[in-house]
């Protein structure tokens, strides 16, 4: 059998994805590389482990999700997210068993990817999303404020200094991206004239050496399993979370629409291999990847390349960047901060729906009091959902008429029956009216769930209780099919199922 290959689409996707913005794409991810170092060395010092686990993870999991991934532009390395999770698994049992629950991590997301729980994020309302990047960009202007307590004074103006470099470059040209110069001059600046202030090199040593394949020291049996599986699953559920969220923004700022059910097997498949390199668990990173786009980068060789350049950096150009000054990269993450926040949801929270405000709010208070986004987040959707359930609810009515004779009613249902409307729908009916006949007209209504069902045949048997014939009309197919097979009124035995007076 022979088998058919697209061509012209390879070659499309090559130029979509890889060459068609080589300068742009390159400059950017040398940019998101030299801001990586000092957050891959900070999340392995949260974790509890060697600077080089971090950096080694954020180098793998750059490289692989380049090619695997869903979203191209998008940067995915070590992230606080994930080894904050890791800390009590490092500090119990050891390196060797982080570097499994990475591992098996990887293996859950995969098969969430292949269960296509990507289209879940249709549940994820835009109140949630901005929501959810407020809280980040407060936690990355928070996550600053260690560099700029009890350090030199001259810390202070080289972050003015860089803040206006980055803000002001590109009204010369954006030719180079402004946070790159930044990092050039201030660094620059500071071996010509010896200046005295914190550098990368004060966060931890780099490795000097290549990342190795290895096998995780560990006993393969079901103890192992029940010690990583609670740390693999909330580290698979946290990484997805915010890799989806970061791609879904991604998505607006580049307008281009993503695969989230490949973005999942991406970044299992990049936590896989990189517990098999020695390093950490991670995610995509909105302050890296927002870099990278502001930067130019639009490709997955942006993508490809911070995670290179990463490796070339620590590995041939250590001693340089280890002495890139702190402030550099604080204004570069400052300005992060600054562009992230959704400084509009400020201004419209009057102007917005009350309901939307306040699950804004809620996922901003959940992310900063927990500093965990995936709890943040889970309060965000809860909160829409009660939200939006009140509401179709609210527009859930019926009417009544009276016959001539006034021996018979027809109930007109009106809207969405389900678990929130089944009380109002009850409380529509007058059970213990005189009549010889009632007509409940399902016409201009919808029945979605058990609690619905339940409720109609509670009505339909208190009828008949009273002594009143019941006829149920109009029910479209999808809730009759539903009441047919759930429902127990027509059911020889149904009185009994009927609480007695």
């Amino acid at each position: 059998m022979r088998l058919a290959f697209d061509t012209d689409a390879l070659v499309r996707h090559i130029r979509t994805d890889w060459t068609g913005n080589i300068r742009g794409d390159l400059l950017a991810g040398l940019v998101v590389a030299l801001a990586l170092i000092p957050e891959a060395i900070a999340f392995s010092i949260i974790a509890g482990v060697d600077p080089k686990i971090g950096l080694y993870a954020s180098f793998s999991i750059a490289v692989l999700i380049a090619f695997t991934g869903g979203r191209p532009g998008m940067i995915s390395a070590a992230t606080a997210a994930t080894a904050v999770l890791m800390i009590t698994l490092v500090k119990d049992h050891g390196l060797q068993y982080l570097l499994a629950a990475t591992i098996l991590a990887g293996v859950l997301q995969i098969a969430a990817g292949l269960a296509r729980l990507g289209n879940l994020m249709r549940f994820v309302s835009r109140s949630v999303l901005t929501g959810f990047v407020n809280a980040l960009a407060i936690l990355i202007a928070m996550a600053q404020i260690p560099e700029l307590i009890g350090v030199p004074m001259l810390t202070y103006p080289l972050v003015a200094a860089g803040l206006i470099i980055i803000y002001g470059f590109p009204r010369i040209t954006t030719t180079i991206p402004s946070p790159l110069v930044c990092i050039v001059l201030l660094t620059g600046l500071a071996l010509v004239f010896g200046w005295d202030v914190r550098t990368v090199g004060d966060m931890g040593a780099l490795p000097d050496t290549l990342p190795v394949f290895l096998v995780p020291d560990i006993p393969f049996d079901l103890e192992t399993l029940k010690i990583i599986l609670p740390y693999s699953a909330a580290v698979a559920a946290v990484g997805l979370l915010e890799s989806l969220l970061t791609a879904q923004i991604v998505d607006d700022l580049t307008d281009t629409p993503s695969d989230k059910n490949r973005e999942c097997v991406g970044q299992g498949t990049a936590n896989i291999v990189t517990g098999f390199l020695g390093g950490m668990a991670g995610c995509a990173m909105i302050g890296q990847s927002m870099i990278n786009v502001k930067s130019g980068g639009r490709g997955r060789l942006s993508t490809f390349s911070a995670g290179i350049f990463l490796l070339i950096l620590i590995l041939v150009l250590g001693d340089l960047v280890a002495r890139i000054p702190m402030a550099a990269l604080v204004a570069i993450m400052l300005m992060v901060a600054i562009g992230t926040f959704s400084w509009s949801s400020v201004k419209n929270l009057k102007s917005h729906p009350w309901s939307s405000s306040a699950v804004m709010i809620a996922t901003v208070a959940g992310v900063l009091l927990t500093h965990n986004l995936a709890i943040g987040v889970l309060i965000g959707v809860a909160l829409s959902a009660v939200f939006f359930a009140w509401k179709v609810s609210n527009i859930f009515k019926v009417e009544s008429a009276l016959t001539g004779d006034g021996r018979a009613r027809v109930y007109t249902v009106q809207g969405q029956l389900f678990f929130a409307s089944s009380e109002d729908f009850l409380k529509s009916f007058d059970f213990k009216e005189a009549l010889d006949h009632v007509t409940i007209d399902m016409s201009r209504a919808h029945v979605w769930d058990i609690s619905s069902v339940q409720a109609v045949d509670l009505a339909v048997m208190k009828f008949r209780r009273e002594g009143t014939e019941v006829a149920l009309v109009g029910m479209n197919e999808a809730s009759k099919t539903l009441v047919d097979r759930l429902g127990v009124h027509d059911r020889p035995d149904a009185d009994t199922a009927l609480p007695g007076h």
